[in-house]
């Protein structure tokens, strides 16, 4: 079974940069779709960019120019730069695998945002 993993939230001040890290079990991430999802309190979970195919695809128009992806399939691990972070990024950040029928969550990882 593969198991995915998020990492590298935390604090950061508005403004500042983060990167997300989504660590796979083994090595999927160059034939299988990737997605960076979040959800803040209160909030439906979103989905914010998408891989397919090789290309990502940014679904949210609020993180555009300011969130970046970059992928290291020697390390099994797929990234999220995140810059200019706002209060309103505050969220719990989650990676999601899809491969043929097959599905997998991370647990996910907070993102805060604030002075």
């Amino acid at each position: 079974q593969v198991h995915v993993v998020e990492s590298g939230g935390g604090l950061v001040q508005p403004g500042g940069s983060l990167r997300l890290s989504c660590a796979a079990s083994e090595s999927i991430f160059s034939i299988a779709q990737v997605g960076w999802y979040r959800q803040a309190p209160g909030k439906q979970r979103e989905l914010g960019v998408r891989m397919t195919n090789g290309i990502w695809v940014n679904y949210a128009d609020s993180v555009k120019g300011r969130f970046t992806i970059s992928r290291d399939n020697a390390k099994n691990t797929v990234y999220l730069q995140m810059n200019s972070l706002k209060p309103e990024d505050t969220a719990v950040y989650y990676c999601n695998v899809i491969r043929g029928p097959n599905e997998y969550w991370g647990q996910g990882t907070q993102v805060t945002v604030s002075s």
